[in-house]
């Protein structure tokens, strides 16, 4: 079975600057520029949303016990911090198969 190749930073850069008729370049400080709102939204409010594509949101985790898989030895694993993505309803209906 052959497998599908995914898209790299080099070929979406490529694809925005021939669609929208700038360079390179510009399409990747426009990404840049992106990252770095999504970052300042999530350190202030905790989530920062790209509409219809993707939510992302800061998760506080609370310090569980846990088993070793190799040994199955009970562990402690702490408290932490994680950032996570919650797909727009509407790109989930167009790309999952309906049941």
């Amino acid at each position: 079975m052959l497998e599908a190749k995914r898209m790299g930073k080099s070929e979406l850069f490529s694809h925005f600057a021939e669609r929208f008729e700038v360079k390179r370049t510009q399409a990747r400080e426009f990404f840049d520029a992106l990252t770095e709102l999504a970052e300042k939204e999530l350190k202030r409010s905790g989530e920062f949303v790209l509409p219809g594509m993707v939510k992302l949101v800061v998760q506080k985790r609370k310090a569980r016990l846990g088993r070793n898989p190799a040994t199955g030895e009970a562990i402690k694993i702490p408290a932490k911090t994680v950032v996570k993505a919650r797909i727009a309803k509407q790109l989930k209906d167009t790309v999952l198969p309906k049941k």
